[in-house]
């Protein structure tokens, strides 16, 4: 990693990447006010510390569930301290959550795991009296493998499908993944340290492992285990018969969907709802199968199969097998908050938005709801970048924008000519306004008439301005050709960087350094877009 990095910090807002909910949210605008508990700010931080010691969760049962999972792996002391920290009353969790997408998946799971890593930090200084430690919330019952079995290296594409296997991904053997390694390391380099290291971690993870969820437990533990961070896989029936009471009102009650959809009726008159309750809101989890539960008149169904019960047997179902039932979107932050002593969680545009229909239903069930930070998002510029940007004369918040509005605005910096027809439009649009009242003053059936022709003047306008245009762009097709270049390195397939690319080609210039600049660039409480050059 050189020596010195650039920071930038962009206001999410002026990206042009996030949703008016996640812009109004963290720019405190009213409207979504009612929608959450704690500002994601300090300040908010402090009312959730202080409010937490009120919700308490059995300390006891979450670190021998932790010491448990942990069987096997290489001890690390910030780990194992930070273990150990959790049965301390004054102890809290920082926390994010994603499913174990195969080798990360995208580059914003490594975002949000170096942010939880980062805010711990920053609330213990903070807080000298307390301890926060930093929670990686693994989502092993996902069962979409054509998402999480999907990842891009080096512009490449690689899937694995599972090999027929359904279900929780977590779950899943890895025994098929030795192809899809063999053929990802034929295209590593350079050759070195780096890849040699990270060779054999991916090797130890996903062929020394017998699970998905396992694998990944591993693979983020070596990573990010210097750091203290803890990896707590939720797939565990001890900690499932901690939320068994929320999972049978659900079963037997349905209140959810009422709670969610009238918060649902209100945030929906302004902003795009992300997640919709349903009368049931689990899943039977069995190997091999992850399916919806329903309930069909004094029956509980499994869909897609011929599993039923009646009331009875199911609650004899869910007392003697908790880990069989699985809660949905809807219901997941519940469980997190009621075996985590977790004061803030770190999600993406996405879970933030659907963060904002629970509030209610959390005051529901008496589970603490915490202050919920969008997660961090970065984008590297690699030096011929950084140059090429500078040399066109944009600023970093400016390559946010649309390549057509970069090639505008070059041009109207740098051309010779004024290419684009405002003020001549300005001057006709003035013409036609003063002829509009004078026909309007002789008959004012004319008003139509004189708008129609306004329209027709004003394509015109519009059709010359393009055509003059194309003409500039043709003068300027080099600088053209580099504002284009310029964007597909930064942007690939026009979205952002993190939702693309994989850590891999980063860990095989950079090492684990990559992880310590990230760290040391991120503000975790100032919400704003992070550019490293």
């Amino acid at each position: 990693m050189p020596v010195s990095n650039t920071f930038t910090y962009v206001p999410y807002k002026e990206t042009g990447y996030f949703s008016q909910l996640v812009t109004d949210y963290l720019s405190g605008n009213p409207d979504i006010a009612p929608f959450f508990q704690y500002a994601p700010d300090l300040s908010g931080l402090e009312q959730a510390i202080a409010n937490r010691s009120n919700f308490p969760v059995d300390r006891g049962l979450l670190v021998n569930v932790l010491t448990r999972q942990y069987t096997g792996l290489s001890e690390l002391p910030p780990v194992t301290a930070n273990i150990n920290a959790l049965a301390n009353e004054n102890t809290y969790t920082v926390c994010t959550a994603h499913q174990p997408n195969l080798l990360t998946g995208y580059l914003y799971f490594v975002y949000k795991i170096i942010h939880a890593i980062r805010l711990a930090e920053e609330l213990n200084a903070l807080h000298p009296d307390k301890y926060f430690v930093p929670v990686y919330y693994m989502g092993s019952e996902d069962a979409d493998i054509e998402e999480l079995g999907t990842f891009r290296f080096r512009g490449d594409k690689y899937i694995w499908d599972g090999d027929g296997q359904k279900g929780a991904v977590g779950r899943m053997d890895t025994k098929g993944l030795k192809k899809i390694l063999t053929d990802l390391f034929k295209f590593f380099g350079p050759p070195g340290k780096n890849c040699d290291d990270l060779q054999q971690l991916l090797t130890t993870a996903y062929l020394k492992h017998k699970t998905i969820g396992q694998a990944t437990r591993y693979l983020v533990h070596e990573l990010f285990g210097r750091f203290g961070l803890i990896v707590i896989d939720p797939d565990d029936a001890d900690l499932k018969r901690t939320f068994v009471p929320v999972v049978r009102e659900d079963l037997l009650k349905s209140n959810s969907i009422d709670i969610v959809s009238s918060q649902i009726e209100k945030l929906s008159a302004k902003y795009k709802i992300q997640a919709h309750p349903r009368a049931v809101n689990l899943f039977y989890l069995v190997d091999g199968m992850r399916e919806r539960i329903e309930k069909t008149g004094d029956s509980w169904v499994v869909v897609n199969s011929d599993i039923q019960w009646s009331e009875a047997a199911l609650l004899i179902e869910l007392e003697q097998h908790p880990e069989r039932f699985s809660p949905n979107v809807v219901l997941r932050g519940l469980f997190q908050e009621t075996i985590l002593p977790n004061v803030a969680f770190i999600g993406g545009g996405a879970e933030v938005a659907y963060w904002m229909q629970l509030k209610t239903l959390f005051a529901h069930h008496n589970v603490f709801y915490p202050a919920v930070f969008l997660r961090q998002s970065v984008m590297w510029i690699p030096p011929a970048s950084s140059e090429l940007y500078k040399k066109l004369g944009f600023t970093v918040a400016e390559i946010f924008k649309p390549e057509s509005e970069l090639q505008k605005e070059y041009l109207s910096k740098n051309s010779s000519v004024i290419w684009h027809t405002d003020d001549e439009a300005a001057g006709i649009e003035k013409v036609l306004n003063d002829l509009k009242q004078k026909a309007i003053a002789l008959d004012p059936t004319l008003e139509g008439a004189v708008g129609a022709a306004n329209a027709r003047i004003q394509h015109q306008f519009d059709m010359l301005e393009k055509k003059m245009l194309r003409a500039e762009k043709r003068k300027n097709q080099v600088q053209m050709d580099r504002i284009t270049r310029l964007r597909e390195a930064l942007f690939p397939n026009n979205s952002l960087q993190e939702r693309v690319e994989n850590f891999l080609e980063y860990y095989l210039t950079y090492g684990p350094s990559f992880f310590d600049v990230i760290k040391q660039g991120i503000r975790p409480t100032k919400n704003e877009f992070l550019v490293i050059e």
